[in-house]
C-alpha cells in the first residue's frame, strides 16, 4: 500500500467566511485505490504557491513510500535541505498529507484513526467555540460591542457549549508586541465584564490576543481582566519570544495557552521545560500532523500540561484534531467551527451535539467529503489564508480587531 497520486482542492468558503479565506484540502490515493483526506493550515505564502510546495513535499519526500512509514516520511520533511527544525511553510505542507495518510490506514484497517492512537480514551471530546455574531448582530459593530458578545455567548451557553473565546483587543499588528491602549484594556474588561454576567458559572472565558503586546503590555492586560477568572490567556506575546510567557503566566497568575503558530513539537519544548504555557493548541494543519501531535501531547503529560487543539481552518483538520481529543489523557476541549458550509463539505459525518463531538466510529478519520461541494467553490482571490495589519495601534480612535481575515464588505 504505497502513496500514488495526489490532488489539491483549494476551498473557499463563502461570506462571511469563518475559518479563513480558503481550505487547503488534500486527497491522496494509494497504488491499490483507497483514498485519503488531509488539510494544511494557514501557510505563510499564497495558495498558490503553497500548492507547489505540497507537491514538492509529496514527490520528494512521500510518494512511492509505505502510507505505514509516517515517522520515516516526517524525517525527511523535518531534515529537508539539511535543517532539521520546523520550516512552517514545509511543515504545513506535510502536516495536510500526514493526515490523509491516517485517514487511509484507518480505511485499510476498518478501524477509526483514534484507534491507531492507543484507542478510545474520551468517548466524548468537550468542544468550544469563538464569539462570532448571530444574524442580528451588525458588523463590524459586533466585534467592539460586549453587550452583543454576551448575548453571543449566552446563546451557546444555550446550545451546550461550557466554554468561549473572544478577543476584543487590537490591532493585530505586524509591528511586534505593543502596548495596548488604555481603551482595549477598558474594552477587554467591559467583555470579560459582560460575558461573566451572562454565563456565570456555566462557561470559561477563553480570552484571545493573537500575540499582540509586549511581555509588560501583556501582563498589564492579564492582570486587569483576572479578577473575572479566564480559563486561559491566550498567546499573550508573540510566539518568537518563548522565554517571556513565563514572566506573563507568573505576573498574572493566569494559565497562558498558546501554539496555532508553532510547528512541531521542538518549537513547543521551550515552553513546557520553563513553565511558560499551561495549555497547548496545536493546529494539527501546521504542527506536524496527527502523529507528531500525538507525541506532543504525551510530551506535555510529564509537564503536567494541556492540550486543546486550534481550528481556524476547515472540518478536515478539524477531524484530525478530533480523533487526537479522543484518543489522549490530557485533554482540555477542542475549537470548533458550526457553519452550514463546514457541515456540508463533509456531509454532517461529525457535529457538535450539546457542546460535545461523539468520537467518530467509521473507518479513517469518519468524514465523508464531498467533492462536488469543494469544486464548486474554488478560492479565487489573492490574500492569505489570515493576515496580519501593517498599521500600529491606534492610541487615540481606539482600535477595531475583526481576525486575521475579515468578513468581505458588500
Amino acid at each position: 500500500m504505497r502513496l500514488r497520486d495526489l490532488e489539491i482542492l483549494i476551498v473557499a468558503p463563502p461570506a462571511p467566511g469563518w475559518g479563513g479565506r480558503y481550505w487547503i484540502l488534500v486527497k491522496l490515493t494509494t497504488d491499490d485505490g483507497i483514498t485519503g483526506w488531509g488539510e494544511c493550515y494557514a501557510a505563510a505564502v499564497g495558495p498558490r504557491a503553497m500548492e507547489a510546495v505540497i507537491r514538492d513535499v509529496f514527490e520528494r519526500h512521500m510518494e512511492g513510500e509505505s502510507v505505514e512509514n509516517i515517522e520515516l516520511m516526517f524525517r525527511r520533511a523535518y531534515s529537508s535541505g539539511f535543517t532539521q527544525r520546523p520550516d512552517p511553510t514545509v511543515m504545513g505542507a506535510f502536516s495536510g498529507l500526514e493526515i490523509a495518510c491516517w485517514d487511509i490506514l484507518g480505511k485499510a484497517r476498518d478501524r477509526p484513526v483514534w484507534a491507531l492512537l492507543g484507542g478510545l480514551m474520551n468517548e466524548r471530546v468537550r468542544a468550544y467555540t469563538y464569539l462570532y455574531p448571530s444574524e442580528h448582530h451588525p458588523l463590524p459593530d459586533f466585534w467592539i460591542d460586549a453587550d452583543m458578545a454576551a448575548e453571543a455567548a449566552a446563546e451557546a451557553v444555550a446550545r451546550g457549549y461550557t466554554a468561549v473565546k473572544f478577543d476584543p483587543a487590537g490591532p493585530y499588528t505586524i509591528r511586534g508586541g505593543h502596548q495596548p491602549a488604555m481603551s482595549d484594556i477598558t474594552r477587554s474588561v467591559a467583555f470579560c465584564r459582560a460575558i461573566r454576567a451572562a454565563v456565570g458559572d456555566r462557561a470559561n472565558l477563553l480570552f484571545g490576543t493573537h500575540g499582540q503586546f509586549t511581555t509588560a503590555g501583556a501582563i498589564r492586560l492579564g492582570r486587569a481582566i483576572a479578577p473575572f477568572d479566564p480559563l486561559w490567556f491566550e498567546e499573550p506575546i508573540p510566539p518568537d519570544n518563548p522565554l517571556d510567557f513565563v514572566e506573563v503566566a507568573r505576573a498574572t497568575g493566569l494559565p497562558v495557552a498558546t501554539g496555532e503558530r508553532l510547528a512541531t513539537r521542538a518549537e513547543f519544548a521551550l515552553l513546557l521545560r520553563t513553565g511558560g504555557a499551561q495549555i497547548l493548541q496545536p493546529a494539527l494543519g501546521r504542527a506536524g500532523g496527527i502523529w507528531e501531535a500525538r507525541k506532543l501531547a504525551a510530551m506535555a503529560e510529564s509537564f503536567n500540561a494541556q492540550i486543546a487543539p486550534h481550528l481556524y481552518a476547515g472540518p478536515v483538520e478539524w477531524a484530525a484534531n478530533i480523533h487526537l481529543a479522543a484518543s489522549i489523557p490530557n485533554l482540555l476541549m477542542a475549537e470548533t467551527i458550526e457553519t452550514p458550509f463546514h457541515d456540508g463539505l463533509i456531509r454532517g459525518t461529525i457535529r457538535v451535539d450539546e457542546g460535545f463531538v461523539t468520537a467518530p466510529q467509521a473507518p479513517g478519520l469518519g468524514i465523508e467529503v464531498d467533492e462536488d461541494f469543494a469544486r464548486a467553490h474554488p478560492y479565487e482571490g489573492t490574500g492569505l489564508h489570515l493576515e496580519m495589519s501593517e498599521a500600529p495601534c491606534d492610541y487615540v480612535n481606539g482600535n477595531l480587531f475583526e481576525g486575521g481575515a475579515p468578513a468581505p464588505r458588500d
